[in-house]
């Protein structure tokens, strides 16, 4: 990435990073989250009827705050496939898990990373994409 902003990839928990880091994921347009990590955001953070009154379509973002911390929902354009983001944040510190790679089984290196260095290119942000150590091949 360039222009001051940082991809960096850990493995561990996304729920142990630092309380001052924004959190991101993909949700599904109806905001549902019955599945996969999506259900640990619904019961740790709540605020689906939040999400809901805010009406964001695909390709905008939904936040909630929590305890300082901002957390940012992006709805896919169909609840059971997501889209790739061309838009969405900026000028944030954001943690994130693999997107695309647990319920929906797509490669990390098969553009989600050259995605987000278009997205955030010009901004000073350090993006940290979290895998769980069994995921973390994947990354690779």
């Amino acid at each position: 990435m360039n222009s001051g902003t940082t991809l960096k990839q850990v493995t561990g928990n996304l729920f142990d990073c630092p309380n001052d880091e924004a959190l991101a994921h993909w949700i599904s347009a109806d905001c549902c989250m019955g599945a996969g990590i999506a259900v640990l955001f619904k019961q740790i953070f709540e605020g689906v009827s939040e999400l809901l009154k805010q009406r964001k379509a695909p390709g905008q973002c939904a936040v909630l705050l929590r305890e300082g911390r901002f957390i940012f929902y992006l709805p896919f354009i169909n609840p059971h496939i997501p889209v790739y983001y061309t838009d969405c944040l900026s000028s944030l510190a954001a943690c994130s898990h693999s997107i695309g790679c647990g319920l929906d089984q797509l490669e990390w290196m098969l553009g989600f990373s050259e995605i987000l260095e278009q997205v955030f290119m010009g901004t000073d942000i350090t993006i940290t994409i979290y895998s769980l150590p069994w995921t973390a091949a994947s990354m690779n």
